[in-house]
């Protein structure tokens, strides 16, 4: 039982002993180890706050990014109105300039049916003239072959030369 029940003595030097290792600990370990752990409490509390900073930086990040998609977006949607309004612009000037196309080969064509026409009406007058020189040239030589008609026939322009004058 002995191992159970110390001594008074044992009991003094393990006291004074505590007291010493006390004494010693409160006067040179404790105060080092305090400053230790409220350094390390403040590392903690700054590295909560860094945290917290970087937290608020990144939802800050994040709604800028969100912003600059809805931009995006908005800078797409207004790029493919402007396509649109250029595919648009380039088609009626397309058909502008196909009107004003048709319209200039119509008028070339006007102009070449034209030309034709007169070019045909020209080719008639002398194909009619011809025809009616030849048929004066007949009429004239049946009725010129007595000299009283030839005379008769002189009279006759003379007199509407001198009427005309």
């Amino acid at each position: 039982m002995e191992l159970f029940t110390p001594e008074f003595g044992l009991v003094f030097w393990m006291f004074i002993a505590f007291a010493c290792l006390y004494f010693i600990l409160a006067k040179y370990a404790w105060p080092y180890i305090i400053k230790s752990m409220e350094e390390r409490a403040d590392l903690i509390d700054k590295g909560v706050a860094y945290a917290q900073e970087a937290k608020a930086q990144l939802d800050n990040a994040k709604a800028e990014a969100d912003k600059v998609i809805a931009e995006a977006h908005q800078q797409q949607a207004e790029i493919l109105r402007e396509a649109s309004k250029l595919k648009n612009q380039i088609i009626e000037d397309a058909k502008g300039e196909a009107a004003i196309e048709a319209k200039k080969v119509s008028q070339a064509a006007q102009v070449s049916i034209e030309q034709a026409r007169k070019e045909s009406e020209k080719q008639l007058r002398q194909e009619v003239g011809e025809i009616a020189l030849q048929i004066a040239e007949k009429v004239l030589r049946k009725n010129v072959s007595n000299d009283s008609a030839q005379r008769e026939l002189v009279d006759q322009y003379l007199s509407e030369v001198e009427t005309n004058n």
